[in-house]
């Protein structure tokens, strides 16, 4: 899955190149927290194999309001810089929704602006999706689940994931619940619907009581659910990276479950540097 879109984000980056531009993103991360650091990694080796250029600006945890805005100033104005991942959240002493709408629309290559969320809810193509939002529903599609008339449910209502994730699905003909810290009983919600989405942001908080007993001969196509877990978070007494599902409990249970580490992050980097070409040939355009 990620290895083909990676391969069209070659493509792509091959025609630029014909014209003498190489598509180039620039990371902006604060501080050093290991799922930031991880999805890094990733990012970095993914964008390699599309040939797209990357360039990293790394600020201390302790990084003043004056330096952080003036490093993404710096990042907006350069012209040779296409697209902007920018981690977040940020530390406290740093203003999260400044920063978004400070963000330059047309490099916002992981949809987290105004414009890019506007996009996603009315279902034009102006601006990108968050990238984990896209490359959930490169999933479904790679693997031939059609979300119409399917039922539906997202843990987590976040601008990163949650909601527009949601809009999505709906886009896609599907019948979505929202569930967040105030929804009563998100088990019996969960259990009830044929996709989930997990983004709570809580990791391994999701077991098998969230999930139905899945029926002799189901599959994906069937009667069986469709996880896939978007979370990730570094579990110190496991010393390895979680999603927010507890994957052994799951994955028994359900006809199909994304694994993390290895499931959703490789096609979240695949779209990123995807995106990033894509705002590229917008440029030339």
């Amino acid at each position: 899955m990620a290895a083909a879109l990676t391969e069209l984000a070659e493509q792509k980056t091959s025609l630029l190149k014909e014209q003498g531009i190489v598509p180039s993103l620039a990371i902006l991360r604060v501080g050093e927290r290991d799922d930031d650091l991880s999805y890094e990694r990733g990012a970095m080796k993914r964008c390699g194999k599309a040939g797209v250029r990357t360039v990293q600006a790394v600020l201390p945890e302790d990084v003043s309001p004056e330096v952080f805005f003036r490093t993404l100033d710096d990042l907006n104005r350069d012209p040779d810089v296409h697209g902007i991942l920018m981690f977040r959240p940020l530390p406290l002493q740093l203003d999260g929704e400044k920063a978004r709408q400070m963000l330059e629309p047309a490099k916002d290559v992981d949809g987290c602006t105004d414009g890019s969320l506007a996009g996603v809810f009315t279902g034009t193509a102006s601006g990108f999706p968050p990238c984990t939002a896209r490359a959930a529903m490169e999933l479904l599609k790679y693997y031939g689940i059609d979300p119409k008339g399917k039922r539906a449910a997202v843990i987590g209502r976040s601008l990163v994931i949650g909601r527009p994730v949601a809009m999505l699905l709906m886009h896609a003909n599907a019948t979505v619940t929202v569930c967040h810290t105030r929804t009563v009983d998100v088990p019996s919600v969960t259990r009830d619907a044929d996709l989930v989405i997990a983004a709570s942001g809580q990791m391994e908080s999701i077991g098998a009581s969230y999930f139905r007993p899945l029926s002799p001969g189901a599959g994906a196509d069937g009667n069986g659910q469709v996880v896939i877990d978007v979370g990730i978070g570094w579990n110190e007494a496991k010393q390895k990276l979680c999603g927010d599902v507890r994957f052994e409990e799951a994955e028994p249970l359900v006809s199909a479950i994304t694994p993390v580490p290895g499931g959703v992050g490789a096609v979240t980097s695949a779209v990123l540097a995807l995106h990033t070409v894509e705002a590229a040939l917008r440029r030339v355009k």
